[in-house]
């Protein structure tokens, strides 16, 4: 993803109308989601809501560390990489962690995403980035994108969908009916917002107008000033 395009995503989380807030009784939670490793992964068993503890958590800490949280607690990125470490296991030649060794995979995933941070992180305007593609398909996402500014309380991850499968029924039918929509350039935005004493957390679908398919997903969360 150019970030041309990154920055004009992110520009998008202005405009937008306030929906019922979660409870914030896990808005500290570190703990790591659970993998749900599965060989089938649908876009619909993403759910944006599931990520804001683990946003909430990469605001407060820095660069590198804010993108590692974001990554291995992305339920997206593990089932993906669980994925690639199945398709590597071959009892003669290279024997790993099988669909039974739940505790021993979940590791490797773990590993695996830390090597993905150091590897690819870069540094550009202000902000730490890790920039991954899905190239592996069948798979319903082809990129993962996350972003910790530096100089500020805010964190954001970014979800490229691999096809038109994934529509905008589906979103409202799984949030509800958004409480923003737009047309920005070439592209229609739905956008829903969770707001709490402690934080703002906005996300962005970005819609085909042509047949009504997501193509990208935006999910942003910021700390009260106060805080």
């Amino acid at each position: 993803m150019r970030l041309v395009t990154l920055l004009v995503v992110l520009s998008s989380f202005r405009s937008v109308l306030a929906v019922p807030p979660v409870s914030e009784a896990s808005e500290g939670n570190n703990q790591r989601s659970d993998t749900r490793i599965q060989a089938e992964f649908s876009a619909d068993d993403f759910d944006w809501r599931e990520l804001v503890p683990t946003l909430f958590l990469a605001t407060s800490l820095p660069g590198e560390q804010g993108i590692k949280a974001l990554l291995e607690n992305s339920t997206v990125l593990r089932n993906y990489v669980a994925n690639e470490v199945r398709s590597e296991c071959r009892p003669d030649l290279n024997p790993c962690a099988t669909k039974g060794e739940r505790i021993a995979l979940e590791g490797e995933v773990s590993k695996r995403i830390d090597r993905i941070v150091q590897e690819g992180i870069f540094h550009r305007h202000k902000m730490a980035i890790v920039d991954y593609p899905l190239v592996r398909q069948p798979y319903p996402f082809s990129e993962i994108v996350a972003l910790r500014r530096e100089k500020q309380r805010d964190a954001y991850l970014i979800l490229d969908l691999a096809d038109h499968s994934y529509t905008s029924a589906q979103v409202q039918a799984k949030y509800g009916v958004p409480h923003d929509t737009n047309v920005l350039e070439w592209y229609g935005v739905y956008t829903y917002r969770l707001d709490t004493a402690r934080y703002t957390c906005k996300t962005v679908f970005e819609i085909d107008p042509v047949d009504g398919a997501v193509i990208r997903v935006a999910i942003s969360l910021k700390r009260r000033k106060h805080l």
